[in-house]
């Protein structure tokens, strides 16, 4: 989904401001003229400016009274006659970002746009930057399976386009990777990349983080706030577990890969979404989609493209590598030059895995401490007890009639107790997300 940024033009010479529109049009962008301030903030309720370019003096309003309020949305560029360089100076002050003499000179407007733009998105990746942790050096695809051979085919088959992609899969075994991997070798590769945990927030919360929201949009909604989709323009943003998402968000992000349009949340005006989205789900979408808890149209417009990462027990023969590979990135690991011991890499291949890469690179980080100053890894350093079944038999005691939550309590109480509090063998055994389990465990106390 792309879309040339578009410049609003406030200026009410007439003849200057046609002149600018066809300039600015020349050079790429899109551009559109109004001729004093009554006029714009009408424009400005139906569109999303990328730059606006304002006369320094309308006859309709004081510049110095809206500038501030302009510039805390948008980038500005002041429009001043020859002679009045200090009417742009205190603008500048005031928040605009640079400043044109006219008549205007057409090569040192282009310039001057070039440079702000550039300049707008850097203060978006910024801002986007301070707000996630550097990517982990240790997250790439690993492995030389016929299963991982077949991923990594089709990551390169569909990463130069941008067409919408849907990676399924077990929790825990790599989706995020692979979606990172598209992204890498896109020709998006030098925007962001964008990941949303579609099941860690309330709806109405997800929907502002998403979407982003207005001011006064709702309580406490003291400042607009761009969404995630525009911190991952240029980009690709990654929807991790959509099947999660309620049936609002859901309408909503169809609109979205259908018009490449959305609207912040209180918002009247449509935006623009330069983004190409992967999402992935460890959830049955077809199944969902039959039983009516996740849209059709959605599910048929993420599934054009779908990508299967095979769970960890189908690609035992990868395991060694990993286990390297996450050494080589583990800080104790290096310092102690740690290795796992023939014996140890045996009993490894032999696991199940039901929490996939996760759970190997948890057992690895937990062995690395216990093995303590010792190079070695040894098989005493992993508590493994063979592949994950079902109890055969649970006991659950009460006194009284119990409510359906208070026996999913005392059971969830029953496996943490049984197996330490290791998420991903808990969730193997009811056969829900490691995600799900995280949230139970916070619901009744018992983390």
């Amino acid at each position: 989904m792309t879309s040339k940024p578009l410049i609003l033009i406030i200026e009410d010479d007439r003849l200057l401001n046609k002149l600018l529109v066809g300039e600015i049009k020349r050079m790429g962008y899109s551009a559109d003229g109004v001729f004093g301030w009554n006029e714009a903030r009408s424009h400005l309720t139906r569109t999303e400016p990328s730059l606006i370019i304002n006369d320094v003096r309308l006859p309709d309003a004081n510049i110095m009274d809206i500038l501030p309020s302009i510039a805390s949305e948008h980038p500005v560029i002041v429009l001043t006659a020859y002679g009045t360089v200090q009417e742009a100076v205190a603008a500048m002050k005031a928040g605009a970002m640079e400043y044109l003499t006219k008549p205007v000179n057409p090569d040192e407007l282009e310039l001057k746009i070039d440079r702000v733009l550039e300049m707008s998105n850097m203060q978006r990746d910024h801002q986007y930057c301070k707000s996630r942790l550097r990517p982990d050096p240790a997250a790439t695809m690993v492995g030389k399976s016929s299963a991982i051979a077949e991923v990594l085919q089709l990551v390169e088959a569909v990463a130069s386009t941008d067409a919408t992609v849907l990676i399924t899969g077990e929790s825990g075994a790599g989706k995020e990777l692979v979606a990172h991997a598209i992204h890498t070798r896109s020709p998006r590769a030098e925007g962001n990349f964008v990941a949303v945990d579609c099941c860690t927030l309330q709806e109405n919360l997800f929907e502002s983080e998403l979407f982003g929201h207005e001011k006064g949009a709702f309580t406490g909604a003291e400042r607009q706030k761009p969404g995630l989709i525009e911190a991952a323009s240029g980009g690709t943003l990654f929807l991790d577990e959509i099947g999660e998402i309620g049936p609002a968000i859901q309408a909503k992000l169809l609109r979205v890969l259908e018009t490449g349009q959305f609207r912040r949340l209180g918002g009247v005006k449509d935006l623009q979404a330069n983004v190409r989205i992967v999402a992935a789900t460890n959830r049955d979408l077809e199944k969902m989609s039959a039983e009516g808890s996740f849209r059709t149209d959605l599910f048929y417009r993420l599934s054009a493209f779908t990508i299967k990462v095979p769970p960890l027990r189908e690609r035992l023969s990868d395991v060694p590598q990993l286990v390297n590979h996450i050494l080589a990135h583990h800080k104790f690991s290096r310092r102690y030059n740690k290795r796992v011991t023939p014996p140890a890499m045996s009993l490894l291949m032999s696991y199940n895995y039901p929490g996939n890469v996760r759970e190997l690179r948890n057992m690895i980080e937990r062995a690395v401490i216990l093995s303590g100053a010792s190079e070695e890894i040894r098989p005493e350093h992993f508590a493994l007890n063979g592949p994950v079944e079902r109890p055969a038999k649970v006991d659950l005691h009460f006194d009284h009639d119990p409510s359906l939550e208070e026996m999913e309590r005392r059971y969830l109480e029953t496996l943490v107790n049984k197996y330490a509090g290791h998420r991903g063998r808990i969730a193997a055994i009811l056969g829900v997300s490691e995600r799900n389990i995280y949230r139970l465990l916070e619901k009744y106390g018992l983390k």
